[in-house]
């Protein structure tokens, strides 16, 4: 099926009522047949509902339509985007391993790696997106995951995939991306050889800020980059809070399945069926909005770069960017409604920021509606002056999330903003 025929049906079979919406199945506990039914369940013996924390039918329809999307095998839901980064992690590295991360992400991606994993004993390598050869000199026997971006946020680069999964598979490293500026409508990271996406649902997934949530994907076939793989110990030795279950061994996806079997089961950070519901209404009309939100825009990055007060725009649309080459390659249907520019200052971009009418000065992005930051004094505020530079966020840089308002609307409010 495609897309758009994807986004309203996959996952869903219709209960026995024959409702045509996805039900919310708001409930805590599921019962059971008898307890050799219970017993079943808690070994693995038969895949059934056991607790909201571990499943639910409502989460279930989210995390298979979402992977139908990406093309991927399975994916696990999250109460947020940072709990699942944080997941795609831990699912992974120890004390004393080491993940290689793009200077160039979102700033909560920054802090988790560079402050909060290491007290975790969890070290961080950097490394430039423009420049991904610098990632084989990062690597060494503990080094475990490779993270970076499709788009990154707020700098709008395009990480260039193939050269990141070359160095990746001939170290056996697992690659994972966080592909919520582009979502699986622009980008698919997994068809580009990358072994995990991920996202926060709460941008274009709902598309309307409605919900707080996050989503893992896994490649199909992740059990070849992992099974006897010596960096990856865990899920080829017995685990034995399942009893010695071995994870490599089990027909089943078994990176989301850890996931959900251990760190959803004993951190918890898990999405509320009603959360997974608002997901589902917004992966309805996603293709259809991704659209809107790309042609929108770009019309606003022409503008933009046609304006004497602006001094560079970043959008991968404009043949003019330096990522158009890898927006060509990597994309298809748009380039996303995130967007960013210079202007002279740290203090005439907050002057834009606050003379704004319909663009809403909100820390967010992927909303329907449109939205404006100043990300050096918001998102990416708690970083040094060193790495403002490095994640590409000077002061004069202005974030602007495009939204679906009317497209001449947006580019007034910019103009009278800019003055």
């Amino acid at each position: 099926m495609h897309e758009q025929t994807l986004a309203i049906h996959a996952g869903y079979e219709k209960d026995r009522e024959g409702t045509m919406a996805v039900p919310i199945y708001q409930t805590t506990a599921y019962e059971f047949r008898d307890t050799k039914h219970a017993a079943d369940l808690f070994e693995l013996k038969e895949l059934g509902n056991i607790y909201s924390r571990l499943m639910n039918p409502t989460t279930d329809v989210f995390e298979k339509r979402f992977a139908a999307l990406e093309g991927g095998e399975a994916a696990v839901g999250t109460a947020s985007g940072m709990a699942a980064i944080f997941y795609a992690i831990a699912n992974v590295a120890e004390a004393g391993d080491n993940i290689l991360v793009a200077k160039q992400v979102y700033g909560g991606t920054t802090t988790l790696t560079g402050h909060t994993i290491k007290r975790f004993g969890i070290e961080t390598r950097y490394f430039d997106i423009h420049n991904p050869s610098e990632i084989e000199e990062l690597i060494d026997e503990r080094s475990k995951l490779i993270l970076f971006e499709s788009i990154t946020n707020p700098s709008i680069d395009v990480a260039d995939f193939d050269a990141i999964v070359a160095i990746a598979t001939r170290h056996g490293i697992l690659t994972c991306v966080d592909n919520t500026v582009a979502t699986p409508i622009l980008c698919k990271p997994l068809a580009l050889g990358c072994d995990l996406s991920l996202h926060s649902a709460s941008k274009y997934t709902t598309g309307q800020g409605l919900a707080i949530g996050g989503i893992i994907v896994e490649r199909k076939n992740l059990v070849d980059a992992i099974k006897g793989n010596v960096r990856y110990a865990h899920f080829n030795e017995p685990d034995e809070s399942y009893h010695g279950l071995i994870y490599s061994e089990l027909a089943l996806p078994l990176f989301t399945l850890r996931v959900r079997l251990s760190l959803l089961r004993d951190l918890g950070a898990s999405p509320s069926p009603f959360n997974s519901w608002l997901y589902i209404q917004g992966l309805e009309t996603l293709p259809l909005r991704m659209r809107q939100h790309s042609s929108s825009a770009l019309a606003i990055a022409k503008f933009l770069e046609s304006h004497p007060k602006v001094k560079k725009v970043n959008y991968p649309g404009l043949e003019s960017d330096s990522n158009y080459a890898l927006g060509q390659k990597y994309f298809h249907g748009g380039h996303s409604g995130l967007l960013s520019f210079e202007v002279a200052d740290k203090q005439t971009a907050q002057r834009i920021a606050d003379s704004t009418e319909i663009f809403a000065l909100v820390v967010n992005i992927g909303d329907s509606k449109s939205i404006i930051t100043h990300p050096a004094s918001t998102t990416h505020q708690q970083l040094s002056a060193q790495e403002l530079i490095d994640a590409g966020v000077p002061g004069g840089l202005v974030r602007l999330s495009v939204g679906i308002e009317d497209t001449q609307d947006l580019i007034e409010d910019l103009r009278n903003a800019l003055g």
